[in-house]
């Protein structure tokens, strides 16, 4: 076993080499020219301050992609249409509110079928959520659920919701993150948390509008995607590291690395799948010398093996193109049919993010 082993290492070496000597690297512009032109990169201004991970659902524009036009008096068999073919499309994995959605129609007034999009912000301390809610979306109908559904109703419109669980069950029924709401009738946003100090941190964030912690280079060139996981660079390092395969993995990963050429920290990553079907990784580094030798490392190790993730990344996607633009390095991916990229890919260990 260990023979066959070290001879299929052998041969992916090989594999490597080769490719790293066909990879060609696109230099120019991707994305948009103004990130702040996005609605992604609106909704990242509103997260809080210790944020490290973000998912994006833009439920329009999976509703779009779906092919289906719900609104707020949808009965549930829809709803659950809306899950079901987002999960198959790849496209709801992000969202923090694929468990709860049924309820929520029937019982919050808002929810998948009708909000425009969702941010879940998760940091050391605390997570919450930001919602632009959808046109249909009625406040004094989210407001008469929220105390039908045993909520403390706050003393100020714009103060926090509150639910109690020995008045109403529904603190089982859905997701912690809606332990806590708050409407912002204002700005059509519903921000929500598990704990007082998370709605308070989101709150406080959304109405600034101006939290700057994360890359806008990455934002910029992510572009609009659907649905999207995002990750600081101190957490990209962490949760996506090949440290956390098993050590046989560990050591195919290290040896795939040092075969491919030169690898820097990455310093803001976001991996989304876009509504033409195809995913795009964005990495970002400190210079862009290391962008560019970057590039070439990243796509060779994206096309190869892939330990911790089991296989060959082929088997996942093709690569469609690599290019980089000041700091910042973009792999487009064309998944294979049957692949769910953005859900396997959005947790490590992934080789070609490794810092």
């Amino acid at each position: 076993m260990a023979r066959k082993r070290l001879i299929s290492l052998v041969g992916a070496l090989i594999a490597l080499a080769v490719l790293a000597a066909a990879v060609v690297v696109v230099i120019g512009r991707f994305g948009k020219d103004d990130a702040a032109d996005t609605a992604l990169a609106g909704a990242l201004r509103m997260a809080p301050a210790d944020a490290e991970r973000f998912s994006w659902t833009d439920w329009t524009g999976v509703r779009r992609e779906v092919g289906l036009d719900l609104s707020a008096d949808s009965p549930g068999p829809a709803v659950q249409d809306l899950l079901d073919r987002g999960f198959d499309a790849d496209l709801t994995s992000s969202s923090a509110l694929g468990e709860s959605a049924l309820v929520m129609q029937e019982r919050l007034g808002f929810s998948p079928a009708t909000l425009d999009w969702e941010l879940f912000s998760q940091g050391l301390a605390t997570a919450s959520l930001v919602m632009r809610v959808g046109p249909e979306v009625d406040y004094d109908v989210v407001a008469s659920s929220l105390v039908g559904a045993g909520y403390a109703e706050p003393a100020e419109d714009d103060g926090n919701w509150a639910a109690d669980p020995e008045t109403d069950a529904i603190t089982s029924q859905v997701t912690p993150e809606l332990n806590f709401v708050s409407l912002d009738r204002e700005r059509s946003l519903i921000y929500a948390s598990d704990s007082t100090s998370g709605i308070n941190a989101a709150v406080q964030a959304g109405r600034a509008d101006d939290t700057e912690v994360f890359s806008q280079e990455v934002v910029a060139a992510a572009g609009e995607p659907v649905a999207a996981a995002l990750y600081t660079g101190d957490h990209v390092c962490s949760a996506l590291a090949m440290a956390n395969a098993d050590a046989t993995d560990l050591a195919a990963g290290e040896a795939l690395v040092a075969a491919a050429g030169v690898v820097n920290p990455i310093t803001g990553f976001s991996i989304g799948a876009d509504a033409d079907g195809g995913v795009r990784v964005v990495m970002s580094f400190e210079t862009e010398e290391q962008a560019l030798a970057n590039a070439e490392t990243r796509a060779v190790l994206a096309t190869g093996p892939a330990p911790g993730q089991g296989g060959n990344f082929a088997e996942r996607f093709a690569l469609k193109s690599v290019g980089a633009t000041g700091t910042v390095v973009a792999l487009d991916l064309t998944p294979v049919p049957g692949a769910y990229v953005l859900s396997d890919l959005s947790t490590g260990p992934l080789l070609f993010a490794t810092c």
